[in-house]
């Protein structure tokens, strides 16, 4: 799972607007809106979150922390770069 702070914090790291996490995820940018709106984790299908906390973790976002009580992310920079190089 994932939280809405986790998914607001992850697209910091990796400097992407919501439509940018859209493109990535498949999961439209009013719904990641909706999502990072809410506080803790989201309600809403599990596959949507899913492909959210998918599409992040490719990009090299790893995710820390418990998620009830200090649920974190941090950027892997060389997993992240190998992600943008594959996207050229």
């Amino acid at each position: 799972m994932i939280t809405s702070n986790q998914i607001r914090a992850a697209r910091a790291l990796l400097r992407w607007s919501t439509e940018q996490l859209a493109t990535h995820s498949g999961v439209g940018s009013a719904t990641i809106k909706r999502f990072e709106a809410m506080e803790g984790i989201p309600s809403g299908r599990t596959d949507t979150l899913a492909n959210i906390y998918n599409s992040l973790k490719r990009a090299g976002v790893v995710f820390i922390g418990d998620l009830e009580t200090n649920p974190g992310v941090q950027l892997d920079t060389k997993k992240h770069q190998a992600y943008l190089d594959s996207l050229k």
